[in-house]
């Protein structure tokens, strides 16, 4: 196409046409000078969420925002490069545990991390529930710790795929933050800019996810799988099954002190065993620290067996900023709740479903999540102990107990964990945590 105007590309795109990616890399970096406007950033994402692109426009548009800012390397770790991204649930603490289980068998994670916002919790919120935690190192810090620990959790910085920042901004206010091209771009922008050598997606379906339905999220797990190895970064996807809580807990506190009980062994949720190992198996395949994705699950299992992986935890926490002995005395490090109230069954029954999204807005309400960027987050509040689809409740039976700061907030999370749970007779035809492998 050559140099187009920037209304030249709009409208190829509006009128059907595939973009070359020349033209696609010409808009993209007048995001940063100025040769772009808001409303020509959101007649494009219009056009694209109703036109679609081909595989190759999204690499294309994938790769130069991912070259708007930084790339990075790291020469100096010596070990593969290895992440994972999930698109987002409740009670989801899987990259927690998942790192340090990753740095244990030998890959180095520098997991760049987002917030809550709107049900689905942030994983910088819960590491920000260890008083201390610096989730924003200068870069120097964030190579240190990925070397000596081989994992950081941290955010996203400015000069990351600076880009995305604008355009999801733009998406965002002019309903088009639900168009896979553009959400596959968005993710994989940050991911590729990162300087990865793997990657592994959890892509969720259910009630608490953002694409509810199986075939949705099926589709966006091919876009993401197809995108990035596209653009070089060997990937895969898992769809996991977002119809229930993934963890018996919900919140910022709650959800570290259950990775914690996680990693040391004392306890581990079944469910969230099971998706946090075969995400960890794909990983270790992809890093060539295992030969298959089964024998990277074996291999996980060791680690874990052995407390190393508890021990790199708290390795990380510490030298971002964290208390020294954490993983030994989080109870006296943590946060913690001054009301607690259980939520009981009126009748008997078999949890038959739950609307998990309804659950994680009930932690919104606590004051643990946020509904605008800016809003500030209670670290300390949450859901604990909630009872699993398939669990057979006496009258008066706890289904879960919430963790407030007043009174107030604990009878409307009340409200919400009620409406939220649906008792039958039966229970429902199980469901496993893991559906899908698309790659």
């Amino acid at each position: 196409m050559g140099a187009l105007l920037p209304q030249e590309i709009i409208a190829a795109k509006r009128d059907g046409e595939a973009l070359a990616p020349e033209a696609i890399r010409s808009f993209v970096a007048g995001f940063a000078d100025g040769g772009v406007t808001d409303a020509q950033i959101a007649a494009f994402g219009m056009a694209v969420f109703f036109r679609g692109m081909a595989p190759a426009e999204a690499v294309a548009l994938t790769e130069a925002m991912r070259d708007s800012g930084d790339v990075l390397a790291w020469p100096e770790i010596g070990r593969p490069i290895l992440d994972k991204h999930s698109t987002g649930g409740v009670g989801d603490n899987v990259s927690l545990m998942l790192a340090p289980i990753v740095a244990a068998c030998g890959g180095a994670v520098p997991m760049i991390s987002g917030r809550g916002l709107g049900h689905t919790g942030g994983t910088l919120d819960k590491m920000e529930a260890i008083p201390g935690y610096g989730v924003s190192p200068d870069n120097a810090l964030f190579r240190r710790v990925v070397k000596e620990a081989g994992c950081a959790i941290i955010g996203q910085t400015g000069r990351l795929a600076p880009a995305d920042k604008r355009f999801y901004a733009v998406r965002d206010v002019t309903a088009t933050v639900e168009s896979i091209p553009l959400i596959t771009a968005s993710i994989l922008s940050k991911k590729l800019a990162a300087g990865l050598e793997g990657l592994v997606l959890d892509v969720k379906t259910g009630s608490g996810a953002f694409m509810a339905s199986e075939d949705a999220a099926r589709a966006l797990a091919e876009s993401l799988v197809a995108v990035a190895n596209g653009a070089g970064l060997k990937t895969t996807a898992l769809v996991t099954d977002m119809d229930q809580p993934l963890a018996a807990e919900a919140g910022n506190a709650v959800e570290v002190r259950g990775a914690v009980r996680f990693l040391t062994g004392a306890h581990r949720n079944p469910r969230l065993l099971d998706v946090t190992l075969a995400l960890v198996g794909e990983m270790l395949a992809q890093g060539g620290l295992a030969a298959n994705a089964e024998d990277g699950r074996a291999r996980a299992e060791a680690k874990l067996g052995d407390g190393t992986a508890a021990e790199i935890f708290g390795r990380m926490a510490a030298l971002l900023g964290g208390p020294a002995d954490f993983v030994e005395r989080m109870d006296a490090h943590l946060p913690a709740a001054p009301i607690e109230r259980e939520v009981r069954a009126e009748t008997a029954g078999t949890v038959a479903a739950i609307e998990t999204r309804a659950l994680g807005l009930a932690v919104v309400a606590l004051g643990g999540g946020r509904t605008r960027p800016e809003d500030p987050v209670d670290h300390a509040v949450g859901l604990v102990d909630l009872a699993p689809v398939g669990h057979r409740l006496e009258r008066g039976a706890p289904l879960c107990r919430i963790l407030a700061r007043s009174e107030e907030g604990a009878e409307a999370a009340e409200r919400r964990v009620r409406a939220a749970y649906r008792l039958g007779e039966a229970p429902p035809p199980a469901r496993p945590p893991v559906i899908a492998r698309i790659g």
